[in-house]
């Protein structure tokens, strides 16, 4: 299956707070007033709580992932031919945009800042032990690699709220697949089933089903935010791509990410 395009790359449930009406305290004020002055205390906090400002590219470098983070993975800063503009991204279906972008490890919405990580998983210790009694086994060891593209955006507002958001909706109404196409090459998206992730204020995570030639493989995606900062990871496995197998989440790049981030 060609994957060139693909290697070269929650809605926000933060629920305001209600604030709890209180029950006529003593010194003879009436229920009204007490509930009158919860408002306006509750209206005053909203107030004084600031807009979430998007990280600086200097900070954002600070608390992404950096060579030594994560045990048996190698992590470098992506390279050119890594990073896909928005702008090379064309989809078929606009709500289907956003889990592109995603995909291809691009900018979700307008993130202030931005940067990108590729993390690599190490071949296990004795995967190309030549004496292996299965030669066809040892091969597929050998090649269960997993590489992640890691973008990580900062926005103002509720922008990673809002990104995050968007990833769902195009999880939910694109979930019977649809087309792209990412730098000039064509893409095919035929299924999109969600898994089961933790980590940060909110996180989400799909398994993306590929077609390209007769040929199926997959790809697992994960967003996670913590404030206003939105991780998304796409990853592929080497053993994996061709033949349609599948692999699991990139847990601990995941779990280290949302521990800088914390």
């Amino acid at each position: 299956m060609r994957s060139t395009a693909i290697r070269r790359t929650a809605v926000a449930a933060a629920a305001a707070s209600l604030a709890l009406l209180a029950a006529g305290c003593g010194g003879g004020s009436d229920s009204d007033s007490g509930g009158k002055g919860a408002d306006a205390k509750g209206k005053e906090s909203a107030a004084a709580k600031p807009a979430a400002k998007a990280l600086t590219a200097a900070e954002l470098e600070k608390v992404a992932l950096a060579q030594g983070d994560v045990k048996g993975h190698k992590i470098s800063e992506a390279a050119a031919k890594d990073v896909v503009p928005v702008d090379d991204i064309k989809v078929e279906k606009e709500v289907c945009a956003p889990l592109a972008h995603a995909l291809m490890g691009a900018e979700v919405g307008e993130p202030g800042a931005f940067t990108k990580r590729t993390v690599v998983s190490e071949p296990k210790k004795g995967s190309m032990d030549k004496d292996s009694a299965d030669p066809e086994e040892a091969f597929k060891t050998a090649f269960d690699i997993t590489t992640t593209q890691l973008a990580l955006g900062s926005y103002d507002g509720k922008g990673a709220e809002e990104s995050v958001a968007s990833l769902r909706t195009a999880a939910t109404e694109c979930a019977g697949g649809f087309d792209f196409t990412a730098a000039g090459e064509k893409q095919k998206v035929s299924k999109i089933t969600e898994e089961q992730v933790k980590g940060g204020e909110e996180a989400v995570a799909w398994t993306v089903q590929l077609e390209q030639g007769g040929e199926k493989g997959q790809l697992k995606l994960v967003a996670l935010r913590q404030g206003s900062t939105l991780a998304s990871f796409s990853s592929m496995n080497l053993a994996a791509m061709g033949g349609g197998g599948d692999f699991e989440l990139p847990t601990a790049v995941v779990e280290a990410q949302a521990a800088k981030l914390a």
